[in-house]
C-alpha cells in the first residue's frame, strides 16, 4: 500500500485541486486510488467538500474526516495518540479497496498552530511519503524556496527519506498561453523547460529543491479560467434574488463590468462571459444586455442593483433574451457595495460545480511528472481501465491517428467548440462544413480563437461537385435533380465527402436526429464486406471499469444469426478501444435454466459467435447479474470463463438494450460514450442533440481511431 500525504505550505494553494488532481493522474494510469481527508478545520459541518468532490468525480467510497471539534478536544486534552489512532482507524478502511492513498494534511492558518506538529505526526503514523504543496512566483524564488524550507524542517529537512518533492500550485510569471484547459490528462502540457530553469533559480537558496532527492513533481500555472465561479454561485454573496435564474448554472463569470457611463461607451462590454452589473433603473443596460443576449453572445449574466427591480413592462421587452438563457439577478444592495462583493468572492470550488472540478483535475494532472509517479506508487498494484484511464487511451490514439473527421453541422456552437479543441491538441483535422462567416460570427460571441488551420468549408462552393458521384453510387434510385436535393442537406453533403475518401470520418447530431445522420450512411456507404448489418455500441464508464453494450441504437429485434453478428463486431470494438473483451450473450435465463422464443434466439446466437469466432470468450445465455456479479456467477454458471467476468453485454433486442443502459447511466450517474455505430465501411457516429462539448471531442476520438482500425 502507497500513501501519499500532501501538506499545504498555507491557505489559498489549492490543496483540494493537487489532491484530485494526482488522483486523476493516477486514475489515467489504471491505479485504483483513494481519498482521505483525516481531519476537518470547519467546526459545525458534517459535509468535508474535498471529500465529496471526490466521490462525485471518482464514484468511489470514501469516509468523513475526524470533526473539527473532536481534533480541537484530543489536542487540548493532549491525546495526540489517540487522535492519530483514530485516523490510522480511518485510512485502514479505505485501503481495504484501493491501491494508493491520497491523504490531504491540515492547512496551517493563523487558528490552528498545531497544524505543522500534527501533519508531521500523520506522516509518521501513517507512513506516508510526502509532499509538499505550495505556491510559487518566478520573479520571486527566494520568497518560493523560503516558504516550501520552513515545512521541509518538520520532517527533517530537505535530504529527509519522508520529504518525496514539491508540486507548485497556481504558479506566477509563467509565459502566457501555458495555462491550457486539456480534454483528458495530456502530459505535453508540462512545463519541463520552466521547471527545470526554476529548479535552478531555487538551489541558490536550497541546494535540494529540484533535485533528484526533492524533485518538483509539477509547476501548475495560476488559470483565470479555472478561478471563475458560476453566475449561480454569486446570488448569496450579494442576498440577490433571481428575476430569471436561466443558465446560471452553465455560465461563468471571467469579468465584470460596471456600466456607470452613456450606454453608448459602455456597449464594448457586453462580451461573452462579462457579468454587468448595474443601476435597476438603468433600463437602456436591461436593453442592451438583452440586445446582446439575442445575438448569440453569451453574458455571464445582469446584476441590477438598488431599489426595486425593473417592471414587468420592462421584463416582457428582454423575453428574447430570456429564451436565450440570460441570468438576471436583483439586489437591493448599492452599486459600488456589490462590485466590492464579488471582488472578495473566493475561489473555492462549490461541492456541486462538477464541470469546473473535472476541468481542474484535468488541468493539474497534465503538470504532474508521470516518472515520479511511476517510481513512487509501483508496489503491488492492480491496473484497470478505469473510465479516466479509457478516455486518455482514447485521445492519445486520435491523436496518433491523424485523420481528417468533417463535421456537418459546421456552424452549431459546441461543434464549433469541439473542432477548435481537436484541431489545437491534434485530435483530428476538422473539416466544418458551414459558411465561413457565420463561423466566425459564433467564434467571436462565444469569445472562441479560431485556429489558423481548422478547415471551414462553405457547401454552396462544393455542393454541385457531388451530384454526378451520388447519382453514380445510388443508381437506379435517384437522378440528378432530387441528388442535388438532398445536397442540401450538409449531412448528406459530408456523407458524400467520405463516400469519395475526401475525409475518414463523420460526426453529427448535435441538431439532427439519429435517422438524419445515419440513414446517408446507410444509402451511401453501406456495410462492410465481413457484416450484413450495422449495429452500434455504448461504453460505459463506470467507476471501476469500462464495459460495452451493444445493440442499444440500431436493430429492433435481431435474429439469432444478426445478434451474433453483433457480438463479434462489438468484441472487435472492445479490443480497439484496449479492451481484452468477455463477451455475455444477456436472457432472462442463464443456461438451461429457462425456455422459449426469447431464450433459444440467445442460445443460437452464442453457439454461431462461438462457432465464428473460436478466439473470442463468448457465453450465454446468462442473466445480467450472472455475467457482471462474480458471486453470483459462480453460483449460476460455475463452469463460465465469462460469468461473473463480463465487459461486453450484448442484448437480445432493442427494448432491453436501450433500457438498460439509460437506466444504469442516470441511476448510477455512469457516464455512457457513444453510441458508436460499427459494420459500415467507413465510420460515421451519431451525438445526442443534449450533447456537451466534451462529448462531442470524446465522439470524434472515436471515429478517428475506427477510421485507423478500418485502415
Amino acid at each position: 500500500m502507497n500513501t501519499i500525504l500532501l501538506i499545504p505550505t498555507g491557505e489559498g494553494v489549492g490543496l483540494t485541486s493537487a489532491c484530485l488532481g494526482m488522483i486523476y493522474a493516477l486514475d489515467c494510469k489504471g491505479i485504483n486510488a483513494g481519498f482521505l481527508k483525516p481531519f476537518s478545520q470547519i467546526a459545525d459541518t458534517t459535509v468535508d467538500r474535498t471529500t465529496t468532490l471526490y466521490r462525485h468525480l471518482f464514484h468511489r467510497r470514501s469516509v468523513e474526516p475526524i470533526t473539527y471539534e473532536r481534533l480541537t478536544q484530543l489536542i487540548a486534552l493532549g491525546e495526540t495518540d489517540e487522535l492519530l489512532e483514530e485516523a490510522v482507524a480511518l485510512h485502514r478502511q479505505i485501503a481495504v479497496d484501493h491501491d494508493v492513498i491520497i491523504v490531504e494534511g491540515l492547512v496551517p492558518n493563523g487558528q490552528d498552530h498545531f497544524a505543522s506538529e500534527i501533519n508531521a505526526a500523520l506522516a509518521q503514523a501513517l507512513d506516508a511519503q510526502v509532499v509538499l504543496v505550495s505556491t510559487a512566483d518566478l520573479a520571486d524564488p527566494r520568497k518560493t524556496a523560503e516558504k516550501v524550507d520552513a515545512h521541509l524542517r518538520q520532517f527533517g529537512g530537505a535530504a529527509s527519506p519522508r520529504t518525496t518533492g514539491v508540486l507548485f500550485m497556481r504558479t506566477k510569471g509563467l509565459p502566457d498561453g501555458t495555462a491550457e484547459i486539456p480534454v483528458t490528462l495530456d502530459p505535453s502540457l508540462r512545463l519541463d523547460q520552466q521547471i527545470a530553469e526554476f529548479s535552478l533559480e531555487l538551489q541558490r537558496y536550497n541546494r535540494f529543491m529540484g533535485t533528484d532527492e526533492l524533485p518538483i513533481i509539477g509547476l501548475v500555472p495560476f488559470s483565470n479560467i479555472l478561478s471563475v465561479p458560476r453566475s449561480l454561485d454569486i446570488a448569496a454573496i450579494v442576498e440577490g434574488t433571481w428575476l430569471h435564474q436561466g443558465e446560471a448554472k452553465q455560465r461563468r463569470i471571467l469579468h465584470t463590468s460596471l456600466i456607470a457611463s452613456n450606454i453608448e461607451s459602455e456597449l464594448h462590454k457586453f462580451i461573452a462571459g462579462e457579468l454587468i452589473i448595474s443601476a435597476s433603473q438603468r433600463t437602456d443596460t436591461l436593453l442592451a444586455a438583452s440586445l446582446a443576449s439575442s445575438n448569440g453572445t453569451p453574458l455571464a449574466g445582469l446584476v441590477l442593483t438598488e431599489q426595486a427591480p425593473p417592471s414587468d413592462n420592462v421584463l416582457e421587452f428582454c423575453q428574447s433574451a430570456i429564451k436565450q438563457g440570460l441570468p438576471i439577478l436583483h439586489t437591493s444592495l448599492d452599486t459600488l457595495e456589490t462590485a466590492q462583493r464579488l471582488n472578495r468572492f473566493g475561489n473555492e470550488i462549490p461541492i456541486d460545480d462538477i464541470e469546473r472540478a473535472e476541468q481542474v483535475t484535468r488541468f493539474v494532472s497534465s503538470h504532474i511528472d508521470n516518472n515520479w509517479l511511476d517510481q513512487h506508487t509501483q508496489n503491488n498494484l492492480h491496473p484497470r481501465l478505469s473510465p479516466s484511464a479509457f478516455r486518455y487511451e482514447l485521445v492519445q490514439k486520435a491523436i496518433a491517428a491523424k485523420k481528417r473527421i468533417v463535421l456537418p453541422e459546421g456552424d452549431e456552437p459546441r461543434t464549433v467548440q469541439a473542432a477548435v479543441i481537436c484541431q489545437t491538441r491534434g485530435i483530428a483535422q476538422c473539416i466544418l462544413l458551414a459558411k465561413p462567416e457565420s463561423v466566425a460570427e459564433v467564434a467571436k460571441a462565444r469569445g472562441i480563437q479560431l485556429p489558423a488551420d481548422l478547415q471551414i468549408i462553405d457547401p454552396d462552393t462544393i455542393r454541385d461537385q457531388y451530384i454526378e458521384p451520388m447519382v453514380e453510387l445510388r443508381r437506379g434510385k435517384l437522378d440528378a435533380l432530387q441528388a442535388k436535393a438532398q445536397l442540401q442537406d450538409t449531412v448528406v453533403l459530408g456523407t458524400m465527402m467520405l463516400a469519395l475518401d475526401q475525409v475518414d470520418g463523420l460526426v453529427s447530431g448535435a441538431i439532427h436526429t439519429t435517422a438524419n445522420t445515419v440513414r446517408p450512411a446507410f444509402q451511401l456507404i453501406k456495410t462492410a464486406p465481413n457484416y450484413s448489418l450495422v449495429s452500434s455500441i455504448f461504453f460505459m464508464l463506470l467507476p471501476d471499469e469500462v464495459c460495452v453494450y451493444g445493440d442499444c441504437a440500431i436493430n429492433p429485434d435481431p435474429n439469432a444469426e444478426q445478434l451474433a453478428e453483433i457480438a463479434i463486431q462489438s468484441a472487435d470494438s472492445a479490443k480497439a478501444f484496449g479492451l481484452d473483451p468477455r463477451i455475455a450473450m444477456i436472457s432472462y435465463s442463464t443456461g438451461t435454466s429457462g425456455t422459449g422464443a426469447d431464450v433459444e434466439k440467445v442460445a443460437e446466437a452464442t453457439k454461431i459467435a462461438q462457432q465464428r469466432r473460436p478466439d473470442l470468450l463468448i457465453d450465454g445465455p446468462l442473466q445480467y447479474d450472472a455475467a457482471s456479479v462474480e458471486s453470483v456467477g459462480r453460483q449460476k454458471a460455475p463452469d463460465s470463463q465469462v460469468a461473473g467476468r463480463a465487459n461486453v453485454f450484448i442484448f437480445p433486442d432493442l427494448n432491453t438494450g436501450n433500457t438498460t443502459y439509460k437506466a444504469v447511466q442516470r441511476a448510477a450517474n455512469v457516464v455512457s460514450v457513444g453510441p458508436m455505430l460499427q459494420g459500415l465501411n467507413k465510420p460515421v457516429n451519431d451525438l445526442s442533440r443534449g450533447a456537451l462539448v466534451d462529448d462531442i471531442v470524446f465522439t470524434i476520438a472515436l471515429t478517428a481511431i475506427q477510421a485507423k482500425q478500418q485502415d
